[in-house]
């Protein structure tokens, strides 16, 4: 075993046990707290793959920004055990049926694929998700559109700034 495998395995571990403990926590925040290192994870995956761009947009947009906007959300919303509905026995057991039959939809999804059984991932090779070949990519082929976003942008931030003055 590589060093490379041994690291994919803990990380897949680590990935896994922080969502189930996404799932089993109790606290909203402690499951939040969770999906951050959920998102680690998979960010060291995406390492791995040599897909660093991926890797950091990960950790910026989705452990970053979006993480902070639900402890934001839970925070306000003051979620607590006494002010949560009780669910009866029969939506629950309507829950645990319709899991167990859209995990069933995935491994026959899986076992059925033959692209992927004939595939195989390539770990630490090639240069596709480089950054420096996504800039070239960027301000070669795509110059114009990139600029025309970002004059897009501008003016949405702008037209942002408009709006929320007041008079």
């Amino acid at each position: 075993m590589t060093a490379t495998e041994i690291l994919f395995w803990i990380l897949s571990a680590l990935a896994l046990f922080s969502a189930l403990m996404v799932l089993i926590s109790r606290n909203p925040v402690h499951s939040v707290l969770w999906l951050i290192v959920v998102f680690f994870s998979i960010s060291g995956h995406y390492i791995l793959l040599n897909a660093q761009f991926l890797a950091i947009v990960n950790l910026i947009v989705y452990a970053g920004a979006i993480m902070v906007l639900f402890l934001f959300v839970i925070m306000l919303m003051n979620l607590n055990a006494g002010t949560e509905p009780q669910k009866n026995s029969l939506v629950k057991l309507a829950g645990v049926v319709a899991g167990c039959l859209l995990l069933t939809v995935f491994v026959s999804a899986v076992r059925s694929a033959q692209e992927i059984k004939a595939s195989q991932v390539l770990m630490n090779t090639g240069d596709i998700g480089l950054i420096q070949n996504l800039g070239k990519v960027l301000f070669t082929d795509y110059a114009v559109p990139f600029e025309l976003s970002s004059i897009l942008f501008l003016s949405a931030m702008i037209g942002a700034v408009v709006i929320g003055k007041k008079e």
